[in-house]
């Protein structure tokens, strides 16, 4: 009879785990990332990362090269845009409604800099992820002549336009989704004469931009209820060299001094901000960062030799090929 019901027991037990296995599970179904990833790619010097959902996979850009590329969960990486011939350094980079946005800049150490577009290109290249086709393309600079340009960092607002910083001139520009001409919105604030101005952006649900002053590590408020209303500095600790910028949860995560993530809260709306806490560990060279399955990834992107190889005008410096994606350990209980 023992004999009997051992058998019994175990084939419920089998059952159960047999439907168990044929019942979706979103924690299980989620990809399981590592704390870091290593990938390598010649010469990619990537500036930009973002997920794709669809892809599955990190895709990261390339200052040097002009390309996006993916990497897997395993740190393969491949490339994904590879033969535009007019992309001259890919800098920000995101995924949205199946298309790829890419920022356009030069800074003149790409493989396709050219003396008419070094410090002179912005622009936002849209693809499609699937097929990697053009889909659109946005000459920004136009919008605001005679001076210089770097198109950095993009955001979307709740309607699907565009958002896209520029680090040389004082000017967030807007890119409606609905393709009509683009627009260019200026402000003192953003201006600068030194290093890199407006750096990342990020968008806040109760409809307002957030973007980062790199060289003042000041963070600063856009309401577009009204883009008529000067912005608003966000008062708060600096964050030196204010770089990319993710929300979750309400928590600004900002990557800063490039060896860092520091977590902001705020309690009144943007208008004021407190650190809650920082990670620095696993951060070497950081530019922006990413939120994946309730988790924060930060890509070490060798952004200090690309600063010293464009200071001394000679991309041949640029010869690394090893990175990392590094995930943010919090120290905060129930993170």
């Amino acid at each position: 009879m023992d004999v009997f019901l051992k058998k019994v027991c175990g084939l419920f037990i089998l059952a159960g785990s047999l439907t168990a296995c044929n019942t979706p599970d979103p924690e299980f179904s989620a990809p399981v990332i590592s704390e870091r990833i290593a990938f390598s790619a010649s010469r990619q010097y990537p500036e930009g990362i973002t997920y794709s959902s669809q892809l599955d996979q990190f895709l990261v850009s390339s200052i040097t090269q002009g390309k996006v590329g993916k990497v897997d969960l395993n740190g393969r990486y491949e490339d994904i845009i590879a033969s535009d011939t007019s992309l001259i350094s890919a800098i920000g980079i995101k995924v949205n409604n199946g298309k790829l946005y890419v920022c356009n800049s030069d800074q003149g150490v790409s493989t396709k800099s050219k003396p008419g577009t070094t410090l002179t290109t912005a622009g936002l290249f849209v693809y499609d992820l699937a097929s990697g086709a053009s889909v659109a393309r946005y000459d920004l600079a136009k919008l605001y002549p005679n001076s210089k340009h770097f198109a950095n960092d993009i955001a979307f607002d709740a309607n699907g336009n565009a958002y896209v910083t520029d680090s040389f001139a004082p000017v967030i520009y807007k890119i409606p989704s609905d393709t009509t001409q683009p627009s260019a919105l200026y402000s003192p604030l953003f201006a600068g004469t030194e290093g890199f101005n407006l750096n990342g952006i990020v968008y806040h649900p109760d409809n307002f931009l957030i973007v980062v002053k790199s060289n003042e590590g000041t963070l600063f408020k856009i309401d577009l209820n009204n883009t008529s209303i000067l912005p608003k500095q966000i008062l708060g600790p600096t964050l030196p060299n204010g770089d990319g910028m993710v929300f979750y949860n309400n928590d600004l995560y900002v990557v800063n001094n490039r060896n860092r993530v520091s977590r902001l809260r705020s309690t009144d709306n943007w208008n004021t901000f407190a650190i809650v806490e920082t990670d620095s560990t696993g951060y070497n060279q950081a530019t922006t960062n990413v939120a994946v399955n309730g988790r924060i990834y930060t890509l070490n992107a060798r952004i200090e030799e690309v600063n010293k190889a464009v200071a001394a005008k000679n991309p041949s410096l640029l010869q690394a090929s090893d990175y990392s994606i590094q995930q943010f350990k919090s120290s905060l209980s129930g993170n």
